[in-house]
């Protein structure tokens, strides 16, 4: 799975220790071209980001959209998520916001 950090360059502490910020998320706002689905046992927001968006790397979308825990792949059997309509305006919002921190 792509690295969502490979964009967001290293710092360095005022002691020479090199380190990378943590990740800023962008709002994701309802559009009315949103998506939604139940969840079942199977599903991944891996492979839910691979089968809306062409793009597996994605699946924080999702889990951002839904307010849900980003540590994990795994959505709730029967919760309602939505898949937000534009997730490639979504990632460059990221990496922009990102790259300028």
């Amino acid at each position: 799975m792509p690295d969502r950090y490979k964009n967001i360059e290293p710092s360095k502490a005022p002691s020479g220790k090199r380190f990378r910020r943590n990740a800023v998320y962008p709002d994701i706002k309802l559009d009315e071209n949103d998506t939604y689905i139940i969840a079942t046992g199977s599903d991944r927001y891996d492979t839910l980001a691979k089968e809306f968006y062409g793009d597996s790397s994605l699946w924080w979308i999702i889990a951002s959209a839904n307010n849900l825990k980003k540590d994990g792949l795994i959505p709730t059997a029967g919760a309602q998520l939505r898949i937000p309509a534009n997730g490639q305006d979504i990632k460059a919002d990221f990496y922009e916001f990102n790259q300028k921190r």
